[in-house]
């Protein structure tokens, strides 16, 4: 244990600074990548599980409905995160 009071973390203010030289990739173009890699991982997996849901459900009556809501939110989700108008957000972003 230090005998030091404990000091604040205070995250970088430029986050290319810790990127090696020849990448010039700024903060925001790299949340914008993450989200749609996210996304993407998101939609094979969704494909994948209304495919065994709709095989294996033995033609449930709630399948569709339920595929639909969450077809529509996520959607919704993906395209208020991708607009720019994520405000939670924006303290960490250049």
């Amino acid at each position: 244990m230090s005998d030091q009071p404990l000091q604040p973390f205070a995250p970088p203010a430029n986050l290319s600074s810790l990127l090696p030289s020849g990448l010039d990739v700024s903060a925001g173009v790299a949340v914008e990548w993450a989200l749609y890699a996210i996304f993407a991982f998101w939609a094979i997996y969704t494909i994948i599980a209304i495919y065994h849901w709709l095989k294996y459900s033995h033609a449930s009556w709630i399948a569709f409905p339920a595929m639909a809501v969450h077809l529509a939110i996520s959607f919704a989700l993906m395209s208020y995160a991708l607009s720019g108008s994520a405000f939670f957000l924006t303290p960490y972003l250049p």
